[in-house]
């Protein structure tokens, strides 16, 4: 149940002060010497006239405050059809997401690469339009969950439908400076969105990892981090595609051969992951970039399912209306007759 008008709920408390005041008002009365006349009347019935027109009275205000407030209840045979899948934002948090070298737009300088990356996605998840009039329409019926990752993944959170708490504990990441989670762990970034979407398993299940490097996480052993193509492989078996987005710019061109490889390598694992789950692999080198890259995301992804949204509501304002003006009339009605005093 749910209220359209919910303030109105705070007045509550009128209905068992108006109870209190009906049984605490002053009562007119008669004085005369001898009660003798009316010592054989039957003894308890103007107390029990007292109390049921007091409770009488505090229910007619509960049911007018109620029917203010507005309640009504779901029809659930009626819920909306709309589009929904279930989706996990794999974001690279390692320090080089710290660097300023990315532009958003021409009419700004250059930001960090991963407020970029929070900005396009949360035009991609919320809808609106940019000033250069790239539109979104949104993703209200997705579930949408976030992994953060540089040396080792973190579930920040879980599959949700409330994007504005996800949006904000995407806000709050920062790049990883140093120490122990300094890397890139591609594999384990994509095992770890894998876990997370086993929890919807009737919904489209997609992966979106953005990261601006290599996977450069390595270790012998049996804790040894999944690599890339293991990881996609998963994906795969389980049939859940990867749309790998790459943001770390062209190299400089006074970088060094080594370097130039580095990065060509990246794209190339991040391609052949991609191609392994039957996703798609970009290359954004500015926020224009990642405007096109989540429009054609936004296109590929979308399938019908049937929504908690409710076409009808059955509204109780009626009934409650209706039981207020009933009770208003049967109590005029018994002080009439039935409950009626002298004087």
């Amino acid at each position: 149940m749910s209220f359209t008008t919910l303030p109105y709920l705070l007045i509550l408390p009128l209905a068992p002060l108006v109870l209190w005041w009906w049984l605490r008002r002053r009562k007119p009365a008669l004085r005369y010497s001898d009660l003798s006349l009316l010592a054989k009347l039957p003894r308890g019935r103007a107390k029990a006239a007292r109390w049921l027109a007091a409770g009488l009275r505090g229910g007619i205000v509960l049911c007018v405050i109620l029917a203010l407030a507005g309640p009504r209840f779901p029809d659930q045979t009626t819920r909306l059809p709309t589009e929904g899948i279930a989706m996990v934002f794999a974001c690279d948090v390692s320090g080089s997401m710290a660097e300023q070298d990315f532009m958003w737009s021409p009419a700004e300088p250059p930001v960090a690469r991963i407020a970029a990356a929070k900005r396009a996605f949360e035009l991609f998840v919320t809808g609106g339009t940019t000033p250069d009039g790239t539109h979104f329409e949104g993703r209200p019926g997705d579930q949408i969950g976030l992994v953060v990752f540089a040396a080792w993944p973190h579930t920040e959170c879980p599959l949700t439908l409330n994007h504005t708490v996800l949006l904000g504990i995407l806000d709050a990441e920062k790049p990883r400076d140093s120490g122990l989670d300094a890397g890139t762990n591609i594999g384990d970034a994509i095992a770890e969105g894998l876990i997370r979407l086993k929890a919807a398993s009737d919904r489209k299940r997609v992966l979106i990892l953005l990261s601006d490097g290599e996977h450069n996480t390595t270790a012998s052993g049996p804790d040894s981090p999944f690599t890339p193509q293991q990881a996609a492989q998963l994906a795969a078996n389980l049939h859940v595609p990867i749309y790998t987005i790459e943001c770390g710019g062209d190299p400089k061109p006074d970088a060094s051969a080594e370097q130039r490889q580095q990065r060509e390598d990246g794209r190339a694992v991040l391609k052949s992951v991609a191609d392994l789950t039957g996703g798609k692999s970009f290359i954004a080198n500015s926020g224009g970039d990642l405007r096109d890259i989540y429009q054609q995301i936004d296109r590929l992804e979308r399938q019908p399912i049937v929504s908690f949204t409710y076409r009808r509501y059955h509204d109780l304002f009626p009934a409650l209306t209706a039981a207020a003006v009933g009770g208003l009339a049967l109590l005029i009605l018994l002080e009439a007759i039935v409950w009626r005093r002298v004087p």
